[in-house]
């Protein structure tokens, strides 16, 4: 789960531990079915709280399932984060983001069905990816690994195929997870400008393990 300041006292940690616990019940849902029409009382259940906490901490289911949607997110960049440290080169960071993401979906199923049918609405959020996966971009814009285009546009190639790989790692589970999303990276580094040489030897980088 992404992290916060810690609550100062008991009462607010206690408020802070059932709005966690609504926020992981409507990601649940999220990730098993995607059916946001289920009632307050089941995810008030499936949380293990009372009915009535549910509007102490939000208005709506729909506020609800945003604020599980973006705290999957950010927990996604977070674990990028985490693991891609010390990598200075765009190129491979791109790269590495794509191949990760494959492996994520067995390693963190839950977080990655979320990713599958809710990320294209956030594609431009603020939150998870996409604000990192902008400064990668300008990073490789402005150091000339990258040619010139716009973020924005590219951030939609991004994190579209990002997108249909996840879809992908779901559907077809006998397909190699880890060749596909190396041919997919290859192929989006070099509509971002590298040769082919290059691309192919930066999409086979060796990568760091999930934890």
């Amino acid at each position: 789960m992404s992290s916060s300041a810690p609550p100062r006292n008991r009462f607010e940690r206690r408020r802070a531990e059932t709005r966690q616990a609504l926020i992981r019940a409507a990601r649940r849902i999220l990730a098993e079915t995607g059916d946001t029409g289920v009632s307050i009382q089941a995810i008030a259940e499936r949380a293990d709280v009372g009915f009535g906490s549910f509007y102490n901490h939000f208005a709506s289911k729909t506020e609800l399932f945003d604020a599980a949607v973006v705290d999957a997110l950010e927990e996604f960049g977070q674990a990028f984060d985490a693991r891609l440290t010390g990598i200075d080169d765009p190129a491979e960071l791109v790269a590495a983001g794509f191949r990760l993401s494959a492996r994520m979906a067995d390693s963190h199923p839950e977080l990655m069905q979320v990713l599958r049918r809710r990320g294209l609405g956030y594609l431009h959020s603020e939150n998870g990816l996409a604000t990192r996966a902008v400064r990668d971009l300008e990073l490789g814009l402005a150091s000339g690994r990258f040619t010139a285009l716009d973020p924005v546009v590219a951030l939609s190639a991004l994190g579209g195929t990002l997108l249909s790989l996840v879809e992908l790692r779901f559907t077809r589970p006998d397909l190699d997870g880890d060749e596909a999303a190396s041919n997919l990276a290859e192929m989006v580094l070099r509509m971002l400008g590298l040769t082919v040489e290059d691309a192919h030897e930066v999409a086979r980088r060796p990568l760091p393990k999930l934890g």
